[in-house]
């Protein structure tokens, strides 16, 4: 399975790669928002998606996705954690919806 993790925070994105990667899956990763559209020309089984991103914010990417016609499953994966954030991500496409901090198990559960 192929993942693409669309995450600013470098830490955080290295982390997300590393443990999909010790769970078999292939992972390619963006740390902003333009470079994830850009990435969307390669074909992902999922995308594990930022809501704050630099240059493009993730809502706008998962509205882009949608509007093209991608249906690749998307998981917002936020510190945005409010009901209205989760409606506003879950109404703009996105297939799920997990706030940070998160539990990695739960993240795999998901994917």
């Amino acid at each position: 399975m192929r993942i693409l993790v669309v995450e600013d925070e470098l830490h955080l994105s290295e982390a997300l790669s590393h443990i999909l990667k010790k769970n078999n899956y292939t992972v390619d990763v963006a740390n902003d928002g333009e470079t994830g559209l850009d990435a969307l020309s390669g074909i992902y089984d999922v995308i594990v998606l930022d809501i704050m991103l630099p240059k493009t914010d993730g809502i706008t990417v998962l509205k882009t996705l949608r509007s093209e016609g991608f249906d690749t499953p998307v998981i917002l994966l936020t510190a945005k954690n409010e009901i209205s954030d989760k409606v506003l991500g879950l109404d703009s496409g996105a297939d799920d919806y997990l706030a940070k901090p998160f539990n990695t198990e739960e993240l795999l559960a998901r994917i």
